[in-house]
């Protein structure tokens, strides 16, 4: 049966192959580092980048991008998510590299480790060229087209980077953009709780027994509210869980995870699980999924 719905597609990784995007991203930022931020030789840079990330991914469950104190996303649920806890982690315990870092960034909006590397994701992903996945194109015409879906973008940057790259696309009009919705901006001072189908009111939804999703993201919560202020049912599609895709599920928002070579199995497993959860195995699958939702979910 056919329903309106306005569908919040996540840009990076989802629409995009950011998998091969991410080597570019590192090392555009550890230029940036060693020639502005940090003024240390680019080799000694790049290493201690290839051994912080080495260690992150032999335990995983140990390491996270952190904002507010708060876990914002376990490093390996996104590749360009291990580059930010990668050079998170790294700037924290060198005292040399944090001291500059400090010196950088004296006025922050979180802190200076957390703000420098959030200005380095945004700079030099707005330099990457277009790398979309081979079905992203036909699925946001399909989206388009189709007078039951209004496809919109979902995306932590301000929107023009995402805007540019989506008119390469050459799609037939200009598709909806919900920039800066700050999914990793984590409060713990919040005090809203969700409803678990199992577990009862929450803020921390422990999906397995190493990994735990805080839910405390007021800004991405009234983002997904604005989103839906016009009455039409939401679904949410994205490569990750912690940053786009736990909340809509605590919100009772179908989510569609899609699968990508770097998702990790307990991100899979606890889509699956949750009564709202789907994941697809290719982004082409998306709209005879969205076709399938049952009416009411």
């Amino acid at each position: 049966m056919s329903r309106k719905l306005k569908v919040i597609i996540d840009f990076d990784g989802t629409l995009t192959a950011e998998e091969t995007q991410v080597n570019s991203l590192a090392g555009k930022s550890l230029d940036t580092l060693s020639n502005e931020i940090i003024h240390a030789p680019r080799q000694q840079l790049a290493a201690d980048y290839k051994a912080t990330r080495t260690r992150l991914l032999q335990a995983p469950h140990r390491y996270w991008w952190e904002v507010n104190g708060l876990i914002a996303s376990y490093c390996n649920e996104g590749a360009f998510i291990l580059n930010t806890t990668t050079l998170q982690v790294m700037l924290r315990e060198n005292p040399t590299y944090a001291q500059a870092v400090a010196i950088a960034f004296p006025k922050t909006e979180y802190d200076p480790v957390v703000d420098c590397t959030n200005y380095l994701f945004h700079r030099h992903t707005a330099e990457l060229p277009p790398a979309f996945r081979p079905a992203a194109r036909d699925v946001l015409a399909s989206l388009i087209e189709h007078h039951d879906r209004t496809p919109v973008i979902l995306t932590n940057s301000l929107g023009d980077k995402v805007r540019r790259l989506l008119a390469t696309l050459a799609l037939d009009g200009e598709s909806i953009v919900l920039g800066d919705t700050r999914q990793y901006e984590m409060d713990p001072d919040w005090t809203h709780r969700f409803l678990h189908p199992e577990l009862g009111e929450i803020q921390i939804w422990p999906v397995s027994e190493k990994y735990r999703v805080d839910l405390r993201r007021p800004a991405y919560y009234r983002a997904l509210i604005q989103a839906g202020d016009d009455d039409l049912q939401l679904a949410v599609v994205a490569d990750t869980l912690s940053l786009p895709g736990a909340l809509p599920l605590m919100m009772g928002i179908p989510f569609f995870l899609v699968r990508t070579p770097y998702t990790p199995a307990w991100c899979a497993q606890a889509v699956d699980a949750h009564p709202l959860g789907h994941v697809l195995d290719d982004l082409a699958d998306l709209p005879v999924a969205l076709d399938a939702l049952p009416v009411g979910e």
